[in-house]
């Protein structure tokens, strides 16, 4: 069975939540797109933490102490070796495969300890610093950087969380950086194994992720940066004049540093899903019911749109967004939401038992009338790749002689294929106001009354 957009519970088959769990989950095939922010370890409350984040910036001082007393090759390398952390899954790659830093940028970087003297005097005290000094080094670097210092930490997490939530590791090798002797050294462990190219997963506390970390280059430049020095220069500056100015100017930064220490009251982690708030609910609500059916003025699109922001809102976290996507079937352009199906919930473990529905899908159709050829089109994709269930949302009720043909196509191939309507998103919107009830009770009532229906 085909997994969209898979996860490593997904694989494994283990029904938890991604808001149940410490840890943020990875997905097999490509990165989350969220960063490892040292500063929100230096921030937390927690001794450990704090720790974690001393040992991040005292090993990075440590190469550059490496650099300075003219080992430049060898501190070159293993920085080189540390800016990139594939295990981790984190950032923009569609592949889990990032790409390691050159060696000049290796060089700009450590040839701050020597071309700063404040740097060179005591070393950094957050080396995410060093998006402000040197090109092509962004919160990408900062984060792999900061999870290749502290994978020991990292592997050991990852090994009890596995052990919390049933996941299965095996033995395998990885590079681990050593504070003590400043090198890396292949160490022996056991870890889950990506089942895609059988590359170890190391997990990641979700208190830690931010999808832009408190120090970074459009912060400084838009918040910190004075326009003035740009009259010197006769002009604006670039990213790269920006870069060496700074430099050159380093207790400008310093400042910029200091007052980020003193203004973090609200700095937290980013979760990996936020549901809107209920006003907009609301009003996505009201101008859906508000849209004609069919195509006229793209209202076919402005629909999907609407509901792919409603829809991932109202059913967290009972299932987890997994992706929207397009398709063509026939002919005809589709537009379908697909869901993790955690087995959270009553229902979603009923589906799952009784339907093999391992993901459930929702198509959405902003037409007057559904058509025995939209059932079909669904009863079609469901064959191909997910299990014997599946949602349609549309504008009106169903015709009884198409409600027919959902309970014929149940009593012919034991397939389960619900339509809901305005009335029903309506309603969901309201319990979701309300908080009094589940949106996803809605759904399962739906269900209910479509297996009452069923023959015996």
């Amino acid at each position: 069975m085909v997994i969209i957009r898979p996860r490593l519970n997904d694989y494994h088959n283990l029904p938890f939540l991604q808001e149940e769990v410490d840890f943020a989950i990875p997905f097999l095939d490509e990165d989350i797109p969220l960063y490892v922010d040292p500063f929100l370890m230096w921030k937390i409350n927690s001794q450990q933490d704090n720790s974690l984040h001393t040992s991040i910036v005292n090993s990075f001082n440590q190469l550059g102490h490496l650099f300075v007393k003219g080992n430049e090759q060898q501190a070159k390398e293993i920085l080189i070796e540390l800016s990139e952390c594939n295990e981790i899954g984190l950032g923009n790659s569609k592949t889990r495969q990032g790409k390691k830093i050159g060696t000049k940028t290796a060089e700009d970087i450590l040839t701050l300890f020597k071309s700063v003297p404040q740097i060179n005097k005591q070393g950094f005290q957050h080396f995410e610093e060093i998006q402000l000094l040197v090109d092509n080094v962004s919160k990408d670097r900062v984060s792999d950087i900061s999870c290749c210092l502290i994978k020991s930490f990292l592997v050991d997490f990852t090994i009890d969380q596995c052990q919390k939530h049933k996941i299965p590791i095996e033995k395998c090798t990885i590079p681990i950086y050593d504070y003590k002797t400043q090198k890396l050294k292949i160490e022996e462990t056991y870890l889950p194994l990506n089942p895609e190219n059988g590359q170890p997963i190391i997990l990641t506390p979700k208190r830690w992720l931010k999808f832009v970390p408190w120090i970074n280059y459009e912060d400084y430049f838009n918040n910190y940066y004075i326009k003035d020095i740009e009259k010197e220069y006769d002009g604006k500056l670039n990213r790269v004049q920006i870069l060496d100015f700074n430099r050159n100017n380093y207790d400008l930064v310093s400042s910029y540093i200091s007052l980020k220490e003193q203004d973090n009251k609200n700095l937290t982690n980013d979760p990996l899903f936020t549901q809107i708030p209920v006003l907009s609910v609301k009003r996505k609500q009201s101008t859906i019911l508000k849209l004609p059916t069919g195509k006229t003025n793209n209202a076919d699109m402005k629909y999907e749109d609407l509901m792919v922001q409603i829809m991932s809102s109202l059913l967290y976290p009972h299932l987890d967004f997994a992706k929207e996507q397009s398709r063509i079937d026939s002919g005809t352009q589709i537009r379908d939401l697909i869901f993790y199906n955690n087995r959270s919930f009553d229902f979603l473990a009923d589906i799952y038992d009784t339907y093999e529905s391992r993901q459930l899908v929702i198509e959405l159709k902003n037409v007057k009338e559904v058509k025995r050829e939209h059932i079909n089109q669904l009863n079609r994709y469901l064959t191909e790749q997910f299990g014997r269930f599946g949602i349609i949302f549309t504008r009106n009720k169903v015709p009884k002689s198409i409600f027919k043909n959902t309970i014929d196509l149940w009593a012919g191939q034991r397939r389960c294929i619900l339509v809901l309507d305005d009335s029903d998103l309506q309603l969901m919107c309201e319990v979701y106001e309300s908080k009094q009830r589940l949106p996803i009770e809605v759904i399962k009532r739906k269900y209910i009354e479509f297996t009452r229906s069923c023959p015996a």
